[in-house]
């Protein structure tokens, strides 16, 4: 490997021209250039729009045969990862296994450093094999460079046992691990160098956000914007069942109310049953036949 090579290979670990002298500007020069170098994020995402489809596909295939979506990651990525999981099951009312992540170092790496513990290439497979990983879940690594051992080995025993796999990385040099999809935003060299929880981290972020919110929506967890699968477990979240349940019935409050307490709390149900004035029992077997999918359910066409 030559040395030009070896700089290729490391794009997250290069200088910003741009943000040479941050050290030196003012506050609010340093806020004009954060938000100048934000501006590529969009741009680098946008890009990888046909890769971001084929991987929510993937994962949607995964729910569809009873698999899960697992993220695995160290340091910035694995928290990532796991800011999106533990957001699903309130969000759309799945179990908390649907959508789970994997951060190298375990339990204590989300809010400190474990030294060393992204460079251990079994643990990565040792963690999928803990949670009993197998050919029917979808595995999606997080690395913002492309080479981290722990991702990298969690990548090559799911591929080993079949399941489908998801890279997404902001790395456009270099070896990356082979993987069904490969998401590669280039966001370009970080405002402060090697930070990946920055430009690289937003990235990210917004790729996770489309991944697991898109293949929600068509697993029919959304009824046009509302989350209709909702938990609410608390007062807020009460509060906005009510509404949701207003808004998509298009009822007053005490309709909404008396709908969501037949329905025993089920925001999609009651949405259904005000829509359709149908019993509870007979607006669950339209659901069911519909596949949970509510549009569907009330015999509205599809706008694809």
């Amino acid at each position: 490997m030559t040395s030009n090579d070896s700089v290729r290979q490391a794009l997250t670990e290069a200088r910003n021209p741009r943000t040479m002298y941050i050290d030196r500007v003012t506050t609010r020069e340093a806020v004009r250039i954060f938000i100048e170098e934000d501006r590529a994020v969009n741009k680098a995402v946008e890009a990888c729009s046909e890769s971001i489809a084929q991987a929510v596909e993937i994962a949607l295939a995964g729910f569809r045969k009873g698999g899960r979506l697992v993220y695995a990651g160290a340091g910035t990525s694995g928290r990532l990862g796991i800011l999106d999981a533990s957001e699903c099951p309130p969000t759309f009312g799945v179990s908390s296994d649907m959508v789970t992540a994997l951060i190298a170092g375990g339990e204590k790496a989300v809010t400190n450093a474990i030294e060393g513990a992204e460079d251990n290439v079994d643990a990565g497979r040792q963690d999928l094999e803990a949670v009993k990983f197998s050919k029917q879940d979808v595995l999606l690594g997080i690395t913002a460079s492309g080479t981290t051992p722990y991702v990298c080995g969690a990548l090559a025993y799911a591929r080993s046992i079949g399941a489908a796999t998801i890279l997404l990385t902001c790395n456009p040099y270099g070896e990356l691990p082979q993987t069904d999809i490969l998401i590669n935003p280039a966001v370009g060299p970080e405002v402060i160098t090697g930070s990946t929880r920055l430009k690289s981290g937003t990235a990210c972020k917004m790729v996770l956000n489309m991944v697991s919110s898109i293949s929600m929506i068509k697993m029919g967890k959304i009824f046009e914007n509302l989350m209709v699968d909702l938990k609410a477990t608390n007062k807020k979240l009460q509060k906005r069942a009510l509404k949701i349940v207003m808004e998509g019935a298009r009822v007053p409050n005490y309709i909404a109310e008396a709908k969501l307490q037949e329905a025993e709390g089920d925001v999609k149900l009651a949405i259904l049953m005000a829509r359709s004035d149908l019993p509870a029992d007979l607006a669950r077997q339209k659901l069911k036949a519909a596949s949970g999918v509510l549009y569907k359910a009330l015999g509205e066409t599809d706008h694809e």
